[in-house]
């Protein structure tokens, strides 16, 4: 069983598919009915009206209705569309079981358990019939799908079969069919009327209350289920019903039963909380589903298509019996496929489709993959059993020739095994049940076993290969060398589809795909909210898929969108132009037809096809929001700005390309005082400032525009503004526009009539206008006010007197148009330039040269006031007599230099400096003395290793800032930079390489000041600033292997120390109390003296491990201790207190307690667990300070280092040039 879909609710009563549309409708125990999509698995609505439980519900075959039964005694027929009750039919006396529509008629069946079955007619909204006769609650009733027939069951434990045939004829209208049962029998009118139902069988075998009852779709039989635990089958005929079998198996009440609409099964459920399906020909269980604390109630099929609904304690379950995804493989034009027990062959190119051979096997189970080898024409067929152990594949070779219609079954090799992909022209390769991997040959024999990783299925993988799905990734295995070459995480992938060439691959899983590389770097992911069923890859290398209900498309940056919708699902086999080749769930194979336009444009975009997007730009029917908002998205506005018509959207794009007269043109059909301002906004930074004049015109801006006026010296328009300011009675605007244009008059005036009379004498008076100021002087003595004080060094202020008026917009960089401009879209507005003779098309020449006034048209071409130019010919001073020139038919090229015509050619720029350093160095030093820290990243990634890089900022940042010596500028400019090159000699323009300020010298300095802070016992010091000098070695710049070899000692230095010193330190924070603490810490110390330190750091870790193992009382490893130090040559007063511990040893040499550490075999210290790993034993290591470590923090951060990964393959420290020779 396969469950799609899975619902949280009260109990589930009723359940009704809805034969068009992935709708389901439930009826709940709690008095809701919820409508449900269960391919998009969301709830679309709920119906609330009945009280308490509803147990009858149905779509109708083609209105938008539906009806429900419940125990408030009301049936209700219900409008979807409309989301309500349209009417109630109340007539029933007690709770209502199950409620139908008639597949033709009018009429609703509904059963109850007042023991009546009733019909009604929809229309008129009226009871048409009661048929009684059960002495007991009527469970079921149910219209036959084709005759004029109910069946009905009932807790007496009968089942009834009515004729209703009476009914239909004295309410149905009479058509073809009522006239000629007429014409047959003109006597036959019966005395006392027509009767409308009869009762034409009562069935009778079941020991309890039968509790569900169905007609088969075709065949004249019966299936029921009851109290008594039995499913009994029953055949009918004109005359009399009989029974045929019981199934028996069940062991409590059958709640549900009902035939399989096109296969020979029977479905049922009960209350012991199983689904069971049932042979309908040898009456046997053939699979049992069961739930852990739901029992089942109800059970429905939907008319067409392969999918079933239960109902239990908890919700509804959507399931199939089988998966009906087609076993298929393509090999050029060829697709193999298994339909119907045969493999078909189909060639795409001519359509052809043949039975190439029978398959063996009644197995009921469908084939669940195929693998095809060319190379010896066989197949491998995968069958999955219900139980994964147990599934087989077979081996077949196809007959070369072979009768279409009546193909050979050849003999097949059978073998136990979960899946079967070929690796090689004559071997495959088997996931056997203990999930290891076999080989075998074209006999079935097994030729070699391969040890794989852990691994629940494998796929192809290319010869040689094959790829292995574990629960949360997929491996790429060579079988060959029995390695695993590449990983990628990724949980529960179900397909893998290679692209043609077998450069990219899709891994598929339920609900995502991720697109990968040969070697399984991860591209992109797509995640979808609906199932996955397919995918292909197109010849222009988009990944085509389909979901439940759409084709779609992504590329291989993650780009993704919909293609079409579809009806029903379908498993893409080939896709060649714009045709999809498919399968659908019937094995039939279909074509369908696909508009590729919108990824082949978003795949020109992303290759930089410009000649392709042009094409499509012009000839295709590109609209949408979606494709305009990609187009922003990705930084091609101008593009969009082909598409769209809406002014508002148009004006956005215009602004962001930078298209001033577009926007403009725009910015006037708005008319909209938001885009006039950003309009403004746009065009001063372009230095357009006569679109940015009108723009505050428009907005009346007035003290922008009077800014404006002042920064491009207009001081005409500026006097203009002043004298609108003062229309306007704007007394501060206008006294503004005197101070910028150093009119002294103008501002007394101003003050004056403000009533600012002190500041209006100050103003005349500090400017010598003795007149105004003889005035105010006069006013001050009328009204008896104390004049104010001039400042007598006052001092002059002007505004700058322009040195010209910039009329013009500022000039902007000549660049060709960009390739999407002008041809595509609408006339731009009035050109802006002038073009160059050499732009100008000879046949546009003027009639008499010179002649008339020469102005530029609308598009920008040369024109006459008034008359149109004569290209003609006519009466032309230019005749180039070229008429009767007789030229041969050559192709001679367009003639055009450099490229197609309307290329973008940007302005070249020079490269800089830190360019240049990053060329030619492959040293991570020089890519960040040039400011290029992703690159450098990635070097010192790829070389030692680096993964966390949290711990080299700091250096990072030093390093970058010594790649810059600053030389003063003019005053408010920024400094100029210079770049000093270490090869300053020889560089010439393009060859430098920077100057490193970081020195091998400068480091072994360092380490003195690290050695100090040990012998000092400041470990935690020491450990930072060995790790600050092991960060610094790959930022090192050296001449000679000398140097390198020095370089690497430095790395082994700080390495030994930092282990030791980690070691001690944690040695230190462990408790003492028991004696397995205190032999770990004896253990430690002995390590420690293992580490290859100084003689003066080496004589202290021996001194403590001697003490420690002293007193711990093993004596014989305290006595080596003791020798190793004197070796030393100590001072004096340690060698005499050595000397007596020595001799205390000797006495009895021998270990009280035996420890983890042997002195005579060598080993490395762990340096996370500081536990010894033995020569022999596996290690891992990091790559930069070759620190040691168990094989199981592979991947993991290195603990010396803090930034680089344990175990990775890299290609080694790189400090000098000469290691790249």
């Amino acid at each position: 069983m396969l469950t799609k879909f899975e619902t949280k609710s009260a109990r589930v009563k009723g359940l009704s598919f809805h034969p068009k549309r992935p709708w389901v409708l439930t009826s709940l125990h709690s008095g809701i009915i919820q409508l449900w999509d269960y391919r998009m698995c969301t709830l679309i609505d709920k119906f609330d009206e009945h009280d308490g439980p509803v147990r009858g519900i149905c779509f109708h075959g083609q209105q938008p209705l539906f009806v429900s039964g419940g125990d408030d005694y009301k049936i209700k027929v219900w409008n979807y569309k409309l989301r309500r009750c349209l009417f109630t039919l109340l007539g029933h006396l007690d709770y209502i079981r199950t409620t139908t529509f008639h597949h033709e008629y009018p009429w609703i069946l509904s059963c109850s358990d007042d023991q009546t079955i009733r019909i009604w007619n929809w229309q008129s909204r009226s009871c048409i019939s009661v048929l009684t006769g059960h002495s007991h609650y009527v469970m079921c009733a149910q219209f036959h799908p084709s005759e004029d027939l109910i069946v009905s069951a009932s807790l007496d434990q009968t089942v009834r079969v009515w004729d209703i045939s009476g009914l239909r004829k004295k309410n149905a209208a009479p058509g073809p069919s009522g006239l000629t049962d007429h014409l047959k029998s003109p006597g036959s009118t019966e005395l006392f009327g027509q009767t409308d139902a009869i009762v034409k069988h009562v069935l009778e075998g079941h020991d309890r209350g039968v509790n569900w009852v169905a007609f088969h779709p075709t065949l004249p039989l019966i299936v029921s289920g009851a109290d008594d635990r039995q499913v009994k089958l029953w055949r009918m005929n004109e005359s009399k019903a009989w029974e045929v079998d019981t199934c028996r198996g069940h062991y409590n009440n059958v709640s549900c039963v009902l035939f399989h609409p096109r296969q020979e099964l029977i479905v049922s459920n009960s209350e012991d909380k199983s689904i069971r399906v049932w042979d309908m020909t040898k009456r046997t269980c053939l699979n049992t589903f069961r739930r852990e604390h739901d029992r089942f109630w109800v059970l429905g099929a939907h008319p067409t298509l392969n999918i079933f609904a239960a109902g239990h304690d908890g919700g509804m379950i959507i399931f199939k019996l089988e998966r009906e995804r087609p076993a298929f493989a393509v090999h050029q034009n060829l697709l193999y496929y298994v339909k119907d027990r045969y493999l078909r062959k189909l060639d795409f190119n001519t359509s052809k489709d043949v039975a190439v051979m029978q398959l063996r096997g009644g197995s009921r189970t469908p084939m669940y993959s195929m693998s095809y080898n060319p190379a010896e024409n066989s197949v491998l067929l995968c069958l999955r059993a219900p139980n994964v152990e147990n599934s087989t594949y077979d081996l077949y070779t196809v007959p070369k020739d072979s009768d279409s219609q009546n193909p050979d079954a050849p003999e097949g090799r059978r073998s136990s095994g979960l899946t079967a992909v070929w690796v090689a022209r004559n071997r495959f390769a088997v996931l056997d049940r203990t999930h290891s991997v076999v080989v075998k040959n074209l006999k079935n024999e097994i030729t070699k076993k391969v040890q794989v990783p852990n691994c629940d299925d494998i796929f192809y993988a290319g010869t040689g290969c094959l790829l292995l799905k574990d629960t949360d990734c997929v491996m790429l295995f060579d079988v060959q060398q029995k390695r695993t070459l590449a990983s990628v995480k990724l949980a529960k992938v179900k397909y893998v589809v290679w692209s043609p060439d077998m450069s990219h691959l899709a891994l598929i899983s339920k609900h995502n795909i991720a697109i990968c590389s040969r070697k399984l770097e991860s591209l992109c992911s797509v995640h979808e909210t609906v199932r996955i069923k397919s995918g292909a890859w197109d010849e222009s290398g988009v990944f085509i898929y389909t979901t439940s209900n759409h084709i779609k498309y992504t590329l291989i940056n993650g780009d993704h969108g919909i293609i079409r919708t579809l009806d029903l699902p379908i498993y893409i086999t080939r896709i060649k132009g714009n045709s999809i080749y498919c399968l659908d769930r019937e094995c039939r194979p279909r074509v369908l037809g696909i508009d590729s336009t919108e990824y082949k444009f978003k795949l020109a975009l992303v290759n930089r096809k410009y000649d392709e997007v042009l094409h499509m730009v012009r000839n295709a029917k590109l609209v949408g929001q979606s494709i305009i908002a990609y187009l922003q998205k990705k930084g091609y506005p101008e593009v969009a700005l082909h598409f769209v018509k809406d002014e508002k959207t148009r004006f956005g794009l215009a602004l962001e390309c930078g298209n001033i007269e577009v926007a403009l043109e725009a910015a006037k059909t708005l008319n909209d005082k938001d885009c006039w301002d950003r309009l403004g906004e746009a065009a001063l930074l372009y230095g357009n400032h006569q679109v940015v004049e009108m723009a505050y015109q428009r907005t009346k801006n007035f003290d922008k525009l009077c800014f404006l006026y002042l920064i491009t010296g207009n001081l005409e328009k500026l006097r203009k503004m002043m004298k609108i300011a003062e229309i306007r009675k704007d007394t501060s605007g206008q006294f503004q526009i005197a101070l910028y244009l150093g009119d002294v008059e103008e501002r007394v005036k101003i003050l004056r009539s403000c009533g600012q009379k002190s500041l209006a004498y100050l103003t005349a008076a500090s400017h010598g206008l003795e007149e105004e100021t003889q005035q105010l002087q006069e006013i001050f003595e009328e009204a008896n006010e104390k004049l104010p004080e001039v400042n007598p060094d006052a001092v002059l202020l002007q505004p700058a007197v322009p040195i010209m008026q910039q009329e013009s917009n500022w000039p902007l960089l000549t660049v060709a148009k960009s390739i999407f401009a002008g041809p595509v879209g609408p006339k731009q507005p009035g050109g802006t330039s002038l073009p160059v003779a050499a732009d100008i098309d000879i046949g546009e020449a003027g009639a008499v040269w010179g002649d008339d006034e020469i102005v530029i048209d609308e598009d920008g071409t040369f024109g006459t006031p008034g008359e149109e130019v004569d290209v003609s010919g006519g009466k032309t001073g230019w005749n180039v007599e070229d008429e009767d020139l007789e030229l041969p038919d050559v192709d001679i090229g367009s003639g055009i230099a450099g490229g197609a015509e309307g290329a973008f050619v940007p302005p070249t720029k020079g490269t800089s400096q830190a360019m240049n350093w990053c060329n030619n160095s492959q040293l991570p030093v020089d890519h960040l003395l040039a400011g290029s820290f992703e690159t450098a990243m990635r070097l010192l990634h790829d070389q030692i290793g680096v993964v966390a890089f949290e711990a080299y900022k700091q250096l990072f940042m030093e390093t970058y800032a010594r790649g810059r010596s600053c030389v003063l500028a003019l005053p408010s400019l920024p400094p100029l930079l210079e770049y000093p090159h270490r090869n300053w000699k020889e560089a010439g323009a393009k060859g430098g390489v920077p100057a490193v300020g970081l020195k091998l010298a400068e480091l072994v300095q360092r380490l003195q000041v690290a050695y100090q802070l040990t012998t000092q016992g400041k470990f935690e010091e020491a450990v930072g600033k060995f790790r600050s000098i092991l960060l610094s070695v790959p930022l090192l710049v050296v001449d000679n292997k000398q140097e390198i070899s020095e370089a690497q000692q430095l790395i082994d230095i700080c390495r030994e120390y930092i282990v030791g010193l980690r070691m001690e330190l944690k040695r230190k924070e462990l408790p003492k109390d028991t004696l397995d603490e205190q032999k770990r810490i004896c253990e430690m110390a002995a390590y420690f003296t293992h580490c290859n330190l100084q003689p003066v750091h080496l004589i202290l870790t021996l001194r403590t491990a001697l003490n420690l193992f002293f007193k711990l009382k093993n004596f014989k490893t305290a006595a080596s201790f003791a020798a190793r130090l004197l070796e030393l040559g100590p001072k004096p007063d340690i060698a005499q207190q050595t000397r007596k511990i020595l001799a205390a040893c000797e006495k009895t040499p021998t270990d009280t307690h035996e420890l983890k550490y042997d002195q005579h075999n060598p080993f490395d210290i762990c340096a996370a667990t500081y536990t010894p790993i033995y020569r022999g034993k596996p290690v891992v290591k990091c790559p930069l300070s070759g620190a040691c470590y168990q094989p199981e923090f592979k991947g993991q951060v290195c603990h010396v280092t803090e930034v680089t990964e344990i175990g990775k393959d890299c290609i080694g420290l790189r400090i000098s040039p000469i290691q790249f020779r």
